[in-house]
């Protein structure tokens, strides 16, 4: 069977697209809302934790975008997710961001974003100023590395860029202040540049997001 590619518009399906776009892997592209009524019991064999994105193929089911992201890779021979001397350097700065960079943004877009979107609660502003500042601390080391190389790996892009990245393209809604850093706002508009990044979702029947109240 074609692997087929479950997928939503939220920051790591999309994150998930937008890796299988670049490859041009040869997948199927299904979207997918795996919590909606009705909906669980044809995905929880493939996601026991009803999340997306997962990749289903004739041998099983594989979910979180990091083991998708490497998976895709084999499947097309690529390098994008590296298996030579640089993976160190790779598994390094999905590992940082995880807690560092993409932990602030995502800090801030869960309270201005997601929980604006589906009625979640009301917005944090503590959380947000939290968010913020962790923001510019990690942003300052970012930049700093930025500075001297335009991907986070010497040799190019990888997918230790989308991975970082990966809250970016809905800064439109979290408002964080990328101009205040001028090499990671460089890197930024490189990585816009990149069409499978920009639009992952060009051709798909991809639902839009429920827009944000006010």
């Amino acid at each position: 069977m074609t692997p087929i590619l479950y997928f939503s518009r939220n920051p790591n399906p999309r994150l998930a697209v937008a890796v299988a776009k670049y490859l041009a892997a040869p997948v199927t592209y299904e979207f997918a809302a795996p919590l909606a009524p009705g909906q669980a019991e044809k995905f929880r064999p493939l996601n026991p934790s009803l999340r997306l994105p997962i990749l289903a193929e004739a041998s099983g089911s594989l979910w979180e975008a990091d083991a998708i992201a490497c998976r895709l890779s084999q499947l097309v021979g690529s390098e994008f997710w590296r298996s030579g001397p640089e993976l160190p350097d790779m598994i390094r700065w999905l590992s940082w961001s995880r807690d560092n960079f993409m932990h602030a943004c995502d800090m801030v877009h869960f309270e201005r974003g997601t929980k604006q979107r589906y009625a979640l609660g009301a917005l944090d502003e503590a959380l947000v100023a939290r968010g913020i500042e962790r923001f510019h601390e990690t942003s300052a080391i970012l930049d700093a590395h930025l500075s001297r190389q335009d991907w986070l790996l010497a040799s190019g892009l990888s997918y230790a860029d989308f991975r970082m990245a990966v809250f970016l393209p809905y800064n439109d809604v979290a408002r964080l202040p990328l101009v205040d850093y001028p090499a990671l706002a460089a890197w930024h508009a490189r990585l816009q540049a990149v069409p499978a990044w920009a639009d992952p979702f060009e051709g798909l029947n991809a639902p839009a997001l429920p827009p944000i109240p006010g």
